[in-house]
């Protein structure tokens, strides 16, 4: 993918990942550890997670395009690797956002059906609590993720191309 509208395809991604990504971590920490939240968001959140994963790679393949366009730098290179991460926090916030969909949905059924699985429901305290611990620690590790990629991209667009005295009259 090269441009959108004459510019960039990648930055204009790129704002899609910053949003969505924390968008979809908190709300994977919000469903995994308050029932009332999971009851309404655990389906929405679970196609949302699995939404970011697809338009990473995307986005880091307009990102490559991109950076074959502008110079090599440093900070384009740091830009580079730490973009190549991206795929690796979304990944663990999708497939938990898609647990936690997915034991509503079990908790849901009506019981004494073949649908019903009470082990893997939220009424079974370990299972609820395990899922919650490791959907902060996904959801934390996407969102500083998120931030670093971030910030290594605007020092790389930004770094010597501006001046803070600004322009005389």
């Amino acid at each position: 993918m090269g441009t959108v509208n004459g510019l960039p395809a990648h930055i204009l991604l790129v704002h899609a990942i910053v949003v969505l990504l924390p968008l979809a971590a908190l709300l994977l920490v919000l469903t995994a550890i308050w029932p009332a939240v999971r009851r309404r968001l655990a389906g929405p959140n679970a196609i949302l997670s699995v939404l970011v994963v697809a338009l990473v790679p995307v986005t880091t393949s307009a990102g490559e395009w991109l950076e074959q366009r502008v110079a090599e730098t440093p900070l384009v290179r740091d830009h580079t690797e730490l973009g190549d991460t991206a795929i690796w926090v979304a990944l663990p916030v999708a497939v938990l956002a898609l647990v936690v969909w997915w034991r509503q949905r079990e908790a849901s059924a009506p019981s004494g059906t073949a649908q019903r699985r009470p082990y893997l429901a939220p009424l079974s305290v370990t299972v609820t609590r395990i899922v919650a611990v490791l959907a902060v620690v996904a959801g934390a590790a996407a969102v500083y993720d998120v931030y670093r990629i971030g910030d290594s991209g605007a020092k790389a667009s930004w770094t010597g191309n501006f001046s803070s005295a600004g322009r005389p009259d």
